[in-house]
């Protein structure tokens, strides 16, 4: 059976970007505001506070782990407020790899393993506003475990590092969006694969991209009916069902002229269109190059 999250976070082509140990004691914070960049962090011991933009604030306990799949802005701290709000705690590199916030002496109060990683597909943006904005998860070793290999990966050269570090990413990320329940989740895929419903039609349209589906029949697969499976799907997943599978088969599409699978007719007909023209006027709409020109510059080496 088709799993649609499985596809999208490989689709996603994770990889690599860095990880490490911090520790910190006394008053500290830390502002990031790096747009696009997918942020984890497991408390290995202690805690700490979170605050994404736009959401409250929540305390981080030990074996906690946090991922937000398009980091824009937010805020790690102590609990302890920082003396200002405006200033910002720099990490201090320790002789043992590890870094240091706060206080430079003495006993840690919490120790984080974090890390980035980068999204190599140029879809990144779409596939990832198919995500929660914030995943956190409260009691799952298995997630600690996972990113703790990791960032031994990360700062080993070893044979295929790469290879091993791009699987690792992809069983973190399903891993960690899996772990995310109902409707505490943010609109999105996770979210409809958790409405019973939605996820037999969300299936379906994985399944068979070339049938000519229409909204009442994904309402029939879901055994709802049409105006009930609309307002549902489009509630649940962030957007109606119909362009929902646009932006899937134009994601499909992008990646096989990217990996020249096949000419424009023959991608045309794996993504359900049955003619090269009619797919070359909605990649051209959807995307804003004809799909000929799309394949062409993606082969083209990239200049700084």
């Amino acid at each position: 059976m088709v799993d649609p999250l499985a596809e999208v976070v490989a689709l996603l082509q994770p990889g690599a970007s860095f990880s490490k140990i911090v520790s910190a004691a006394g008053p500290w914070r830390v502002r990031r505001s790096e747009a696009g960049r997918p942020f984890y962090c497991v408390v290995v011991d202690g805690s700490c506070r979170l605050a994404v933009d736009g959401r409250e604030p929540i305390t981080l306990q030990a074996g906690d782990f946090v991922l937000i799949p398009s980091a824009y802005g937010f805020t790690t701290s102590s609990l302890e407020p920082a003396t200002s709000e405006d200033t910002a705690t720099s990490p201090v590199a320790l002789p043992d790899g590890e870094f240091r916030l706060g206080i430079q002496s003495g006993p840690p109060d919490v120790r984080l393993l974090i890390g980035y990683c980068v999204f190599g597909s140029p879809d990144a943006a779409l596939l990832v506003s198919l995500l929660p904005q914030l995943v956190h998860v409260r009691g799952e070793r298995r997630l600690a475990t996972i990113v703790q290999l990791v960032g031994e990966e990360s700062r080993e050269v070893r044979p295929a590092r790469d290879v091993i570090l791009a699987r690792l990413l992809e069983v973190l990320l399903i891993e960690a969006l899996r772990s995310t329940a109902g409707t505490a989740a943010s609109p999105g895929l996770l979210r409809g694969l958790t409405d019973e419903r939605l996820a037999v039609a969300i299936r379906r349209m994985h399944e068979s991209p070339t049938r000519p589906w229409t909204v009442a029949q994904l309402a029939k697969e879901a055994a709802l009916s049409r105006s009930a499976f609309f307002e549902r799907f489009s509630r649940a997943v962030g957007v109606p069902p119909m362009e929902y599978l646009l932006a899937w088969r134009m994601a499909m599409a992008k990646n096989m002229l990217r990996r020249k699978e096949g000419g424009v007719a023959e991608v045309a007909g794996r993504v359900g269109y049955r003619s090269a023209s009619a797919f070359s006027v909605a990649f051209t709409r959807y995307v804003g190059l004809p799909p000929t020109r799309y394949a062409r510059e993606e082969m083209e080496p990239q200049h700084p």
